[in-house]
């Protein structure tokens, strides 16, 4: 496989996969889908919806939207159900207790952290207030397309740096695609959708340094797949008084992607001039603050998921490497890698056998990323793969 990313070719497409999965041909597969989410740099919509009609009972394994399976945990439905009662008051204390927490986990005050729902969100309302003038933001490409294409939708011109051959950011390139006219250097890590990680050493050095002109933005989302994630975390660098920004979700590990919660983690006055201008708690769902809230402290569920995730990943590498594919080494909740079957017509029969994923065009070859489920799931897309490649 060739490890050289081409900039412009790296993602052409990207083919929505649950959105039309079905079991048997009832529904037929549409062309339209191939529109549904383009990554090319000319592109300035990223969109991720269907356009088209599906049946969603008759799904067998969702495995498009690099979601958790396990989650909530048992004791964050109980806790939503309870607040579900108290959805007639705003849940301005609520996100004041869960900014306490989650700035004692990060190790700042308070006034460190805004939350909002879900961490794309916040990537969004970051964009706004620091694009609105123009200028350029620098990240690796490919890279998750949030940030990048709110950005270039209000005007900004983007700066990408192919990834290396090991999939991890050119950290020398991206310090020197900065310029004067640089707003914010964007670092998606681990990466979507590569599912790899960049070196938590070189990272920290460059974030320190390229702070000193620009802020950094660190997305954090699939951190907490890792064994040891403190290790990789950028969150100390905000504690050393430095201009990074550091996002978290609680729509992976957590299991709350439909619960849409999130924060960030940044210097006091970079929280300011984003709530200066757009609103924070307000937009935030009582239900949702409190399941975040005990989320938080039940660590045996998080870590049941890591330990599960990876015994599901650490499989479905085994089965498709054996098979002959050549698949980026990921430490995340989902895997990618070249096929060797026609993308649309590779999407279309997984659909037809209820398995959903997503499909790209990299250097006009299709690839497949498969979000990790159950291992029960997980088996089943290893047999439906077999059944339809062979």
């Amino acid at each position: 496989m060739n490890k050289s990313i081409n900039r412009r070719n790296w993602i052409k497409s990207s083919l929505l996969g649950i959105g039309a999965l079905t079991v048997g041909p009832a529904i037929a597969f549409n062309k339209k889908a191939e529109l549904l989410h383009t990554y090319h740099p000319e592109s300035t919509l990223k969109e991720y919806i269907p356009t088209y009609n599906y049946d969603e009972t008759r799904i067998v394994a969702r495995l498009s939207a690099n979601e958790n399976p396990y989650g909530p945990s048992p004791k964050v439905v109980q806790a939503i159900t309870e607040a579900v009662s108290t959805g007639n008051r705003y849940g301005h204390q609520d996100a004041a207790a869960l900014i306490k927490m989650i700035a004692e986990k990060e190790g700042v005050t308070p006034d460190h952290i805004m939350l909002g729902p879900g961490s794309s969100d916040l990537l969004e309302k970051t964009a706004f207030v620091s694009f609105g003038n123009g200028g350029n933001i620098v990240s690796a490409d490919p890279a998750y397309m949030s940030i990048i294409s709110t950005a270039r939708s209000l005007g900004a011109t983007w700066k990408p740096v192919p990834l290396t051959k090991d999939y991890a950011h050119d950290l020398d390139s991206m310090a020197e695609a900065v310029d004067a006219e640089t707003k914010l250097v964007y670092v998606c890590n681990p990466n979507n959708p590569t599912g790899s990680i960049t070196d938590p050493e070189r990272l920290k050095l460059f974030c320190s340094s390229v702070s000193e002109k620009t802020p950094v933005f660190v997305d954090e989302a699939y951190l907490e797949f890792l064994d040891k994630p403190d290790t990789h975390t950028m969150v100390g660098l905000v504690a050393e008084g430095k201009d990074v920004i550091v996002a978290r979700t609680f729509s992976k590990i957590h299991g709350m992607a439909g619960l849409r919660i999130g924060y960030i983690v940044a210097q006091p006055d970079r929280i300011k001039s984003i709530t200066n201008k757009v609103r924070s708690t307000m937009g935030m769902c009582v239900t949702s603050l409190k399941g975040a809230i005990v989320s938080m402290q039940d660590q045996k569920f998080l870590e049941d998921c890591r330990k599960m995730n990876t015994e599901c990943r650490d499989f479905v590498a085994s089965e498709i490497t054996a098979l002959g594919y050549d698949i980026i080494p990921s430490v995340t909740s989902f895997l990618i890698f070249p096929i060797e079957m026609e993308g649309q017509a590779f999407m279309k029969a997984m659909y037809e056998e209820g398995v959903g994923i997503r499909v790209f065009n990299i250097d006009d070859k299709p690839w497949c990323r498969v979000s990790m489920g159950t291992m029960q799931e997980m088996e089943y897309f290893v047999d439906t793969f077999k059944k339809v490649t062979v």
